[in-house]
């Protein structure tokens, strides 16, 4: 193989990539958001400098995508801590667990998203609709919300400019000595919003502790509410705001 097929190649193994190039476009993306109140002192010690925390607020995200171009089919959780940055606010994605490796290993590698290998479930059984998480076959966090309560509001401005909000996530890659070769502040912003429908209703939440899948680090303190939306979307490359590794 030549240097420039070297060069051309998307990821690896040469032999077949594990991700192709983007952007990546995802088709009906579905997510359950469950947002709660945490102790600030605890988000403080969770958000990296120079991020500031926004108040004692936290989301805990499941999340369907049973079309991502590139991707293929999987299921997500997340972990989202509402922030700023030089006064813009953002959200940073502290937590994720995904259960397909083409994703896992993208997100990680070109974005720095906090990827790991859990197994999440978003269904709706019977009037409910339940998000759950397994890690190492713990159940750790179980979501629940009231099915489409408000099915007939038909503004989903709230919700587009939600998805709109920048994410920025810790990018760390250690170089071969084991040192780092990558400390980075990403930012990424999804693109081309579509809202199929969005709803909002009363919704429950119950973290157990894990020593390997800590979302309940940030423990539950109160339910603000739950949010169930359906979009179409594309995930653009980003771009660094925060060089760690910079003199």
């Amino acid at each position: 193989m030549k240097k420039s097929d070297v060069k051309a190649l998307p990821s690896m193994p040469l032999q077949s990539p594990t991700f192709p190039r983007g952007p990546y476009r995802f088709f009906n993306r579905q997510y359950l958001v469950i947002n709660y109140k945490t102790d600030p002192a605890l988000i403080r010690e969770a958000l990296p400098e120079p991020l500031e925390p926004a108040g004692d607020t936290v989301a805990g995200q499941r999340l369907d995508l049973p079309d991502g171009e590139g991707f293929g089919a999987y299921s997500a959780a997340a972990q989202i801590i509402p922030c700023t940055f030089k006064g813009e606010a953002c959200n940073f994605v502290s937590q994720m667990y995904v259960d397909n490796t083409p994703p896992l290993a993208g997100g990680r590698e070109i974005w720095g998203y906090p990827m790991k290998y859990g197994k999440a479930v978003l269904a709706v059984n019977a009037d409910t609709l339940t998000g759950t998480l397994h890690y190492a076959t713990q159940s750790i966090a179980t979501g629940t919300m009231v099915y489409k309560h408000d099915a007939f509001r038909t503004d989903h401005s709230k919700e587009r400019d939600l998805l709109s909000r920048t994410q920025v996530t810790l990018k760390l890659i250690p170089d071969i000595d084991g040192t780092p070769a990558i400390a980075q502040l990403v930012a990424i912003k999804f693109q081309d919003i579509k809202v199929h429908g969005a709803w909002t209703g009363r919704a429950r939440l119950e973290l157990v502790p894990s020593v390997n899948c800590p979302l309940a680090d940030l423990p539950v303190r109160e339910v603000v509410g739950g949010l169930h939306m359906v979009t179409d979307m594309t995930l653009p490359y980003g771009k660094v705001i925060h060089d760690y590794l910079a003199k």
